[in-house]
This record gives C-alpha cells, sequence and structure tokens, in this order.
C-alpha cells in the first residue's frame, strides 16, 4: 500500500496519465443482429440446450466484433435480446441467467471464469473483448437470489433482471445495467427497486448506458445526461417501428439532437415485428445509420465519432424551445381543424390547402406555428399541420408535447396519423415551432423511403426548426417532439412506488 502522503502525487500522475492517453476521436462500432430465436415453451429448456442457443448467437455476434476491431473500432455495441431472444415466460428463461457481479468485484471473466459460479456467456463476452482488445457491450439477463427478509421477494425467491453488461479491451467487466423501465410483455423480468445510473470513464470520454424504453423517461435517460455529464451513451434495443414518429433512427438521431450527447444504438433485426434502424448519432445528425425492412440479414456499422461532442466546436447551443412561437404577436386564425389518430392518441390538424402558406394549431397548452412553401401542391397528396398535448401509453401514461408537419396516407383526411413511408412532394422551405413547455424537445425529419435528412435542416435558439435548403428528398414528417417529464403519472407497477 503506498504511504497517504504519496497518494495525491499517485493520483495527479494517474489523472496526467488517462489525459495524456485521450483522444478527441474515437471509432465505435454497432451491429444490428438477426437473432436466432429458441422455440416457444412455456416449460424451461436445459441449461445445456440453452447455452447451446446462446452459443449460436454469439457466434455471429463474435464474427461482428472481429470484423470491427480488424477495421480500428474501439467499442462495439450489440443489441437487447441479442444472446437468446425473447418470447418468454419467467420460468422459461431461467436457464438463459447468470449471476452478473457488481463491477467493483474487479473481475475478467475470460481469465478466471469460476470466481463467482458458472457463467459461461460472461466468459466468453470477456474473452471476445480482451482477444480484440476492444469494449465490448451486450445484453444479457441476471439472476439474484432473494429471502422472505425482503418484502419484495418474488414467491420463486429470486430477481431476474434484463441487464446490459460492459467489457473493456483487457475482458474486465466495467459496467453492468439493470433496465428500469421495461416494456410491455416483459413480465419474465423484475424491475429494479430504484433507477440505476451507471457511467464509466475512457481514453476517449465518459460513457453511460441504459436499454431501449428507458430512452423515453427521465430516470436514468435525463438523469445520465444531464447530471452525469456522459459524452457518449451506449443504447442496446430491440425497437419495434412506429411511424410517424418512433420509427428508430429517426427519434434515436433526434434524442441525441437534443441531449446533445452521442448515441450508439443496436438494434435486433426482425421484419416481422418491424425490428430494425440503427446507428451513431451526433449531437449534429447522424455519423452513420442503417433501416432495413426487406431483408433478414444483420450488419455492423462504424464512424468516427467526437470523444467529447460538448466541448466541439459544432456542439448545439442551448435552446429556448417556445420562443419563437410564443413571441408570434398574433397567430393566424381561420383555418378549419379536425381530429385525427396517431395510433391512440388523438391529434388536432389542419390540412394544408396551398403551395405556400402560415398555419397554427393549437391543443391543450401547445400551439404549433408553420410556414412552408412546397414544391408542387399534388392532387394525390395530403399533408396536415398537427399537434398533441396530452398522455401517452395504455398500462404506462407518459406526457408527449408534438408539433408535427405529416404526410397522409390518402386523400382522405380520416387515415391522417396512420403510418406512410413514402412520398413525392419536395418543400421548397419549412419553419416549425411550437409554445412547448418543456427543455426537453426532439427534432426529426424523416424522407420518403424512412430516410434522414443529416444537415438539410436546422434549429435555432429561440426553438424554430428550419429547412436549409430545398428538401433533396420527398416529406414524410418534419416533427418536434416533446416530453414534459414532470407530468408522467407514477408508474403502476414498481414495487417502489
Amino acid at each position: 500500500m503506498l504511504p497517504s502522503q504519496a497518494l495525491l502525487p499517485a493520483a495527479v500522475f494517474a489523472l496526467t496519465a488517462l489525459q495524456a492517453l485521450a483522444s478527441d476521436t474515437f471509432i465505435a462500432a454497432i451491429y444490428e443482429h438477426a437473432v436466432i430465436l429458441p422455440y416457444p415453451t412455456p416449460e424451461p429448456v436445459s441449461p445445456r440446450d440453452a447455452l447451446d442457443l446462446m452459443n449460436k448467437n454469439m457466434d455471429v455476434l463474435e464474427g461482428a466484433i472481429k470484423e470491427a476491431a480488424q477495421q480500428g473500432a474501439q467499442i462495439i455495441v450489440t443489441p437487447e435480446d441479442g444472446i437468446y431472444g425473447w418470447q418468454f415466460t419467467r420460468e422459461s428463461i431461467y436457464p438463459y441467467l447468470e449471476d452478473i457481479p457488481d463491477p467493483v468485484v474487479n473481475w475478467i471473466p475470460c481469465t478466471d471464469p469460476s470466481r463467482f459460479g458458472p457463467a459461461p456467456v460472461q466468459e466468453r463476452l470477456s474473452c471476445m473483448a480482451r482477444n480484440n482488445s476492444i469494449y465490448v457491450v451486450a445484453n444479457i439477463g441476471d439472476k439474484k437470489p432473494c429471502d422472505s427478509s425482503d418484502p419484495d421477494c418474488p414467491s420463486d425467491g429470486r430477481y431476474q433482471y434484463n441487464t446490459d453488461v460492459v467489457f473493456d479491451p483487457e475482458g474486465k467487466l466495467v459496467a453492468r445495467y439493470h433496465k428500469y423501465n421495461l416494456f410491455r410483455g416483459e413480465s419474465q423480468f423484475n424491475y429494479p427497486k430504484e433507477p440505476e445510473v451507471i457511467t464509466f470513464e475512457t481514453p476517449f470520454g465518459k460513457f453511460g448506458i441504459f436499454t431501449c424504453f428507458d430512452i423515453l423517461f427521465y430516470e436514468p435517460a435525463v438523469v445520465l445526461v444531464s447530471k452525469m455529464q456522459v459524452d457518449t451513451v451506449l443504447f442496446p434495443t430491440a425497437w419495434m417501428n412506429v411511424l410517424p414518429f418512433l420509427t428508430a433512427v429517426e427519434f434515436h438521431s433526434a434524442w441525441a439532437m437534443g441531449m446533445g450527447v452521442n448515441l450508439l444504438s443496436a438494434n435486433t433485426h426482425n421484419t416481422s415485428m418491424a425490428m430494425t434502424g440503427d446507428g451513431l448519432f451526433t449531437p449534429e445528425g447522424p455519423a452513420a445509420y442503417h433501416y432495413d425492412s426487406a431483408t433478414e440479414e444483420g450488419q455492423l456499422l462504424l464512424a468516427e465519432l467526437s470523444s467529447r461532442p460538448r466541448l466541439a466546436p459544432a456542439c448545439p447551443p442551448a435552446i429556448d424551445w417556445g420562443l419563437h412561437a410564443t413571441s408570434i404577436e398574433k397567430f393566424p386564425g381561420g383555418n378549419d381543424t379536425f381530429s385525427g389518430a396517431v395510433r391512440k392518441d388523438i391529434f388536432t390538424f389542419s390540412e394544408l390547402r396551398h403551395k405556400a402558406g402560415n398555419y397554427t394549431v393549437c391543443q391543450g397548452d401547445l400551439c404549433c406555428h408553420l410556414v412552408y412553401e412546397m414544391s408542387d401542391k399534388r392532387k394525390d397528396e395530403v399533408y396536415v399541420l398537427g399537434a398533441f398535448d396530452g398522455l401517452h401509453g395504455s398500462l404506462i401514461k407518459y406526457h408527449w408535447q408534438i408539433c408535427t408537419l405529416l404526410k397522409c396516407p390518402s386523400t382522405n383526411l380520416s387515415t391522417c396519423g396512420q403510418p406512410v413511408e413514402t412520398a413525392q412532394t419536395k418543400f421548397e422551405m419549412f419553419s416549425l415551432s411550437g409554445t412547448f413547455g418543456t427543455s426537453y424537445v426532439f427534432p426529426e425529419v424523416l424522407y420518403s423511403g424512412v430516410q434522414l435528412a443529416p444537415g438539410e435542416f436546422e434549429v435555432l435558439r429561440d426553438g424554430c426548426m428550419k429547412s436549409k435548403h430545398a428538401t433533396s428528398k420527398p416529406l414524410i414528417t418534419a416533427t418536434l417532439f416533446g416530453r414534459l417529464y414532470e407530468k408522467d403519472l407514477p408508474h403502476p407497477l414498481r414495487t417502489s412506488q
């Protein structure tokens, strides 16, 4: 042990060494994995059969990890459910789970696999990281025993958690995260009693991690970014695309822009469940992204990213999201409005009847303002300006404020709000703003064919989203997606509430 007077110089030396090794950029990778699924059964399979299935998926992931490392990647993120899939009951998933220790134990499973009991999945992931000198991020299942002294202990005597793990280039377990916001159908897992805010330092920035549905909530997503000041978020997900606002690539890109961080989003790939779309997203837009609803193939993406995007000269400034719309002296009136459903959310819509115009639509406390000019007003395509201010969701209810310029699937106004992937109308310009009651607003622009529009729009400091020039492709949506976290209803299922 160092003498006490040597601790401070040693700490200063260590910090100086880390800073000397720090890099302004790093190469990141994500892999969209077409998961090999188990045969759905209510009865548990044998541990050997469970491991056989997981090894088949890890064979694929190991190939992607090797390829990424050979191309210079320093970190790779793999998807949620990427090792064993889904369609489990609480009992049938048990053979797939391992006991994952807290990273403070300083453990390298690749070199000491039996330290905490059988852990073949953690051992193999650790060896993938160690053998390829790369950070590996994966999603697996954790099991923790409990007993009657814990009043929340399940009747089967264990907690089961949807869990992300991170292994560093030496194979050491450096992060473990238990998913806090479970999506419907995840009854095989327990909710952690408290939200976890997991971060770790690397030579190329401060990283945080959470999983899929977590991205829509204050805890842990906003806490991780706003309070812990991470540079990059690791995001394993099994995202089912929901047009027009929650397609994976558009919302994840918008979230990275709105929060001012890198987001490494790795999705599972299953077209029958509308699962596709991932990317390496930055505050300036996507560095690389992928969306494929036609094939059943996986996809590896790599990109060079800023290690500390908050310090980059191009980092977007702070935005007052309601300033522009509230500064308009008089909202134009006289626009006919009608109601339309986006899934189960009832929007207030106004049809854009002319080639160019200046429209306002209000709902609740939100007024959305649009100035636009179409390249050509087609008779076979209808666009609307829409506003929504209210709770979304059935069991778990959370508050959205949305302003959107939206293409309808047909000229029948009753279809407005239903999913649409293609369009033919281009815009010479558009300018969209709203009287948002939140600072958490995420800007989205989606083109025909579910394509993003990097570099083709900007958000001004007064909260106005503007096209920089005429759209290069036909437009599906231009959206400002706001979240009023403070108006969310209490979660009905968490035992801690």
